[in-house]
């Protein structure tokens, strides 16, 4: 009788509960380790791919392009990626015809579009490079470009130049390998839109005083970029710099001499004048210049922060 008992209790209890308690506490450690050892195996990868992700970023080279509105800071880099064979897809395209259109009925960068309104006013234009590079839209965003330089990675970085941009700038402060601060050489004669009082050069020379003297950019190269030269040209022939830099001493209508008396003005804005002030003047329209530029500028960078982005 005990036997059938026996029988029909294993026969009505659960599985599990019918197996040896010695064997279900065995199957429980090695579920117990082979969890265990899982769990160890994702860590390992994790960190892995952290350890990875850090040597990524430290060779990446970040620049950050800086400056006030209309010194030429989407231009270049639009060149960027005109020069590192990035084409603009059809929308593209066509958002810059919208943005041509809207720049003649509102006289900005006219002369070179009056100079090509044949073409332009086809019914089926589409912008060339050299168009894409003369239309002008205020930045009021952040626009990146990635390209890669002889396996090292570049981000380059844009950001509004209006006073009410500003404010962004530092979201993009961090793990920036160099700056590049651009000028319109220009527009010593001429006055913010925002305010039509403070004369433009005078607003770039405060602004760059407030970035190349700022804690954060201690070891950050700072590249000068007097753009505009074409125009520069231009302007020494018919306004004379004195009336808005008493202090110019030279031929105002000497390019050289004008040019000198930029750089000295925004270098004496530095409290650390132990080292040079690297500087380029350009041509932010002109392609061959900014690819020859940007040549120089990509070695300066790349010997200052050689030991950071692990070249050597």
């Amino acid at each position: 009788m005990s036997g059938v008992v026996r029988t029909l209790s294993r026969c009505l209890l659960p599985s599990d509960a019918s197996r040896d308690p010695g064997s279900s506490k065995e199957g429980g450690r090695e579920s117990k380790a082979a969890k265990e050892r899982e769990a160890r195996r994702r860590s390992r990868e994790i960190d892995a791919m952290l350890a990875r992700e850090r040597r990524a970023v430290r060779r990446l080279v970040k620049i950050l392009l800086l400056g006030a509105g209309e010194s030429g800071k989407s231009t270049f880099l639009k060149q960027m990626r005109i020069i590192n064979g990035q084409e603009f897809d059809k929308k593209a395209l066509l958002d810059f015809r919208d943005t041509i259109y809207e720049n003649i009925l509102k006289s900005e960068s006219v002369k070179y579009f009056l100079d090509n309104l044949d073409r332009i006013g086809q019914l089926n234009f589409i912008p060339s490079k050299q168009d894409i590079l003369f239309a002008r839209k205020a930045t009021k965003a952040i626009v990146e470009h990635d390209f890669v330089i002889k396996k090292i990675p570049f981000k380059m970085v844009d950001v509004g130049g209006q006073r009410s941009q500003r404010k962004t700038w530092f979201q993009c402060f961090d793990g920036i390998t160099s700056i590049l601060f651009m000028v319109s050489s220009s527009e010593y004669d001429q006055v913010l839109m925002e305010d039509r009082r403070t004369n433009r050069l005078v607003e770039s020379m405060n602004i760059f005083e407030t970035i190349v003297n700022n804690k954060l950019f201690l070891n950050v190269s700072i590249i000068l970029f007097l753009n505009k030269t074409d125009l520069l040209v231009e302007k020494i022939r018919t306004v004379d710099i004195r009336k808005n830099f008493p202090e110019f001493r030279g031929e105002p209508r000497r390019l050289e001499d004008v040019q000198a008396f930029l750089v000295q003005s925004f270098s004496r804005k530095r409290r650390n004048r132990g080292k040079p002030l690297f500087h380029h003047f350009t041509t932010a329209v002109d392609t061959e210049n900014i690819r020859f530029v940007f040549h120089a500028v990509k070695d300066t960078i790349l010997q200052e922060n050689l030991k950071d982005i692990m070249l050597q």
